[in-house]
C-alpha cells in the first residue's frame, strides 16, 4: 500500500497541493506524505534518519542541516514526522530541503497529536518505504548532530554487533545560565564511556537495527505515555527484555539547545517528579507477569524514597547545588504518586515545556 502512496505523491506538486495526498493507516494514526525527493531511490538506502517535529521550524533547520553535512559515504535518508497537523510549519519549512534533493526522503504528516504517536509513525513510514535499509537513526528536533554523529554511530553498532546504540545528547544552555546545570542529572547522559549497556533511556539520539523494529510488537511505543514521556524508555526496556543487544557511543554526540523555560525551579522539578514516574510505570509494565511483582514496585519506591535525603546530601556535599541535591527526593515522591495515577503531562502543553 506504501508504494502506491508514494507514486500517487508524484503527480503532486507546489504548495498548494502539499498535504493533500492519499492518507495511510497505520496501527497508530493515520499518516499523510507531504513532500518527497523527486526520483528517490528507496531500494538503495542504507540507512533511515528520523527527525519527529513539533512547532520548531527555525530549530528543524539546523538539524536537518547537520545530517545534510554528516561525514559518510553511506547512502541515508531523511525522514521528517510533522506532527502539527494544522499549521504544519515544520514541514513547510523543511520541504524546500527535501524536493530539491539537498536531502534526500520524505515528509509526512502524523495526525494523531503525541510524542509516541509521532515516533510510530515514522518507524512505521521507515520500515515500509524503505525495504532495504539496514540502521534507522533517531534525533529530535531541538538537537544538532555533529558531523562523525552518524558513522560513530554505525560503526559502534557494528564493531559491538549491539542492536541498538544510543549516544550523548550535550545541553547547549542560553547565554548567562547559572553554571552547575550541565551536571544537573535532568540534563546528563545516561553513560560516559563507549561500550555494552543493560540499559537505554532515551531516543533523542539512537541507532536501532532494522531486525529490531521488525520484531518489535506494534505500534512500537505505548501511547499510555503520548504526553508523559517516556514512551522511549518502555520500548528500549522491552527490547532489552526480548534479548537485543544495547551499547553506548560517547562519540556520537548531538547538542540540544536548551531553552530558557526549562532553566526554572518549577520545570527542573516537574521534569524530576515525571522521571520518577516513568520509572514506576515502565517497572511496573516490566513486572506485571512476575509473582509479587507490584509489591516488588512499591517496596522499591519506598526503599528509594526512604534513602533519598542521604543520597540528597551526598550530591550537596558534592556540588554545593540544592536543585541537584533535591533530585533523589523527587525522584522517589514520583515514583509514589504514580502508584495513585499522578502523571505530569509535560507534552500536552509544548509551550510549557
Amino acid at each position: 500500500m506504501f508504494n502506491v502512496a508514494l507514486n500517487h505523491a508524484e503527480s503532486y506538486g507546489g504548495e498548494g497541493n502539499r498535504g493533500h495526498i492519499v492518507d495511510l493507516d497505520t496501527d497508530t494514526n493515520a499518516v499523510s506524505i507531504f513532500a518527497r525527493t523527486p526520483d528517490l531511490e528507496v531500494d538503495a538506502i542504507e540507512c533511515v534518519v528520523t527527525v519527529p517535529t513539533f512547532k520548531r521550524p527555525e530549530h528543524l533547520l539546523k538539524t536537518l542541516d547537520s545530517i545534510a553535512v554528516q561525514e559518510t559515504s553511506r547512502r541515508i535518508a531523511v525522514l521528517v514526522i510533522e506532527n502539527e497537523a494544522e499549521g504544519r510549519e515544520g514541514a513547510r519549512a523543511a520541504a524546500p530541503l527535501i524536493e530539491s534533493g539537498r536531502l534526500q526522503g520524505l515528509i509526512i504528516v502524523a495526525h494523531r497529536r503525541g510524542n509516541c504517536a509521532a515516533y510510530n509513525a515514522g518507524w512505521e513510514t521507515a520500515l515500509d518505504a524503505f525495504p532495504r535499509f539496514r540502521h534507522l537513526l533517531v534525533i529530535d528536533d531541538d538537537e544538532i548532530a555533529t558531523p562523525g554523529w552518524l558513522e560513530a554511530l554505525w560503526r559502534t553498532a557494528e564493531e559491538l554487533d549491539a542492536d541498538v546504540v544510543g549516544g550523548p545528547v550535550l545541553p547547549v544552555f542560553p547565554e548567562g545560565s547559572p553554571r552547575g546545570l550541565q551536571s544537573h542529572p535532568v540534563f546528563m547522559p545516561a553513560h560516559d564511556k563507549t561500550g555494552p549497556v543493560r540499559i537505554l533511556v532515551g531516543s533523542g539520539n539512537l541507532l536501532i537495527r532494522r531486525q529490531v523494529l521488525e520484531t518489535m510488537k506494534r505500534p512500537f511505543m505505548d501511547l499510555a505515555f503520548n504526553f508523559i514521556g517516556g514512551g522511549d524508555s518502555d520500548f528500549l526496556a522491552r527490547v532489552a527484555g526480548k534479548g537485543f543487544r544495547l551499547a553506548w557511543c560517547a562519540e556520537a554526540v548531538a547538542y540540544e539547545t536548551v531553552p530558557a523555560r526549562r532553566l526554572e525551579a518549577d520545570w527542573i522539578r516537574a521534569r524530576s517528579l515525571r522521571n520518577g514516574v516513568i520509572s514506576t510505570l515502565v517497572e511496573k509494565k516490566k513486572r506485571r507477569d512476575q509473582s509479587l511483582g507490584a509489591i516488588r514496585v512499591i517496596a522499591k519506591s519506598l526503599a528509594l524514597l526512604a534513602l533519598s535525603p542521604l543520597r540528597g546530601i551526598l550530591l550537596f556535599v558534592a556540588t554545593a547545588s540544592p536543585s541537584i541535591a533535591m533530585y533523589p527526593v523527587y525522584i522517589g515522591v514520583g515514583r509514589l504518586l504514580a502508584e495513585f495515577g499522578y502523571a505530569n503531562e509535560q507534552y500536552r502543553e509544548p509551550h510549557k515545556n
